[in-house]
């Protein structure tokens, strides 16, 4: 799974998400015209690469924030398993996982209000 995400974001890096028709636009934004909250990750992902986290952060802070939260689970688990240890079966206490959700929403939401602007990719 490390190689695999490895490999996505080396292409990532090496194919600018901000030249037009390297990939498809958002379904999200071209039906809507409104930014989805995964808009932005890819040049986020890009610019992250690069070692340009201020552009990174103005593309979509949510991603940003996240990738920290996703690399500590996938450590907690990968240490686990090379333990021989057993790992969570269950997803999680259901009051983070609506918390996740609703921290999701709401910047859903901010971002595609006028006051939010500053959250838009």
């Amino acid at each position: 799974m490390l190689l695999l995400t490895c490999a996505a974001v080396l292409y990532v890096a090496a194919v600018d998400p901000n030249e037009d028709g390297r990939y498809p636009t958002c379904p999200f934004l071209a039906l809507t015209g409104y930014q989805c909250p995964g808009c932005g990750s890819l040049r986020t992902v890009h610019a992250l690469a690069h070692g340009r986290l201020g552009e990174a952060l103005g593309l979509n802070v949510f991603v940003v924030a996240m990738l920290p939260v996703l690399a500590f689970f996938w450590l907690r688990w990968t240490i686990a398993r090379a333990g021989d240890r057993p790992t969570r079966t269950k997803a999680g206490d259901p009051r983070l996982i609506w918390a996740l959700f609703a921290l999701i929403m709401v910047f859903w939401l901010v971002r595609n209000l006028p006051f939010g602007e500053f959250l838009a990719a």
